[in-house]
Formats: structure tokens, sequence, C-alpha cells
């Protein structure tokens, strides 16, 4: 049976890696690639590849995306580090920042709480969260996470971890959002009303 060359065959499962691309699509890029983009392209395409990978580590003090060991935010000095909010990922940072409304920091997850993934505490970012408000840097934590039930899950645990800190006030963005909504897909004044609307987390 005829096959494609090896090198073609290779680029199609390469394409088949990233997430809801399916055999049909991932040979639809494969043959663009090959069809339609000069060398120099392709070139750029593949360095801006291993620069990403290479260069963009985490914050490590927020858990940012950054190029940096810290985030410009958490560099920020007219930034309230005393506000914290916390996301589930690094692009729900973008979707607030986009409202040129919060001047506090943030605090990255890296993921949401997931038994049916396999995905627990000890998964996800939280203990350097615990430790800011140990050392009294916190004055109000905002949990962001989405309104999912791995969302809300994760967001009831850290408010329990924190219950035992009388001085901390914890609150929870109000939600204009559907629930099972993402952050990421939600629109800037939605979003602005969910953090106006925020509520003390009980």
């Amino acid at each position: 049976m005829l096959k494609y060359p090896s090198s073609i065959i290779d680029l199609i499962n390469s394409f088949e890696m990233l997430p809801g691309v399916g055999k049909k699509t991932a040979e639809r890029y494969a043959f663009y690639v090959l069809d339609y983009m000069r060398v120099e392209d392709v070139e750029e395409f593949a360095n801006n590849l291993k620069v990403v990978k290479n260069s963009i580590k985490q914050c490590v003090l927020c858990g940012n995306l950054s190029e940096t060991d810290i985030c410009p935010i958490c560099q920020d000095e007219t930034r309230d580090k005393s506000v914290v909010l916390v996301v589930e990922n690094a692009r729900d940072v973008l979707s607030i920042e986009k409202l040129n409304e919060y001047n506090g920091v943030y605090h990255v997850l890296g993921g949401s709480i997931s038994f049916s993934k396999g995905i627990t505490a000890n998964n996800l970012n939280i203990d350097s969260l615990i430790n800011k408000v140990k050392n009294k840097e916190v004055k109000e934590i905002i949990l962001a996470t989405n309104a999912t039930l791995e969302g809300e899950t994760t967001a009831r645990y850290i408010k329990e971890l924190l219950s035992s800190y009388e001085d901390i006030k914890i609150s929870r963005i109000a939600y204009g959002l559907p629930v099972g909504g993402d952050l990421l897909y939600a629109d800037q004044m939605t979003l602005l009303k969910a953090l106006e609307g925020r509520q003390e987390y009980k």
C-alpha cells in the first residue's frame, strides 16, 4: 500500500499531538507547510517553538508565565501586594489584566482539582499561597477559579486551608458567568462585574 514519505508522516504525527487536531486536520496542516510555507517561514516557526519552550518559565512568586524569574506584575511596585487574585492558569491573568481595573497581584494555581483526571491539590501551586498568608504578606484573597465543579472544589479546598487565618479576608468573584464557564471566554464587562461584585466566601 502506498504511503506518504516518512518525513511527512512524522510531521502529521507531530500536528496530531495538538489538542483538538485529528488525522485529517493534521494532514491538512502538514501539506500546507509543504505546499505554501517558505523555508524561512518554516524556520521562523520552528525557532519560535524552541524559544517559547526554552525561555518561558513560571514566576517564582506567583506562578504566572514569564521570561524572567519574577514576572513584570510582581516586579511592579505600584501593585498592591496585599491583595491576591487566585486563578487557575496564566491565560486567566491576561483576561483580568485587559480590564485595567485590578491593581493587586495574582497567584496561578496551574489547574484545578479534578479527581476524574487524577489532579489533586498536591499537583497545584497551593503551598506557596499558604506561605504568603503565613508570612502576613496578604490581607485579601480573591478566589477566581472557574465556575465549574472542579473550580468550585478548588476554591472550597483553599477556603478550608485558610479558615484558621482570621485576619485574612477571603472573597469569591461574583458570577454573571454561566455555571460551567471559563474566565478565558467571558467578555470584559462580565468579568468586570464579577470582580466588582465579589463577596466574602463562606
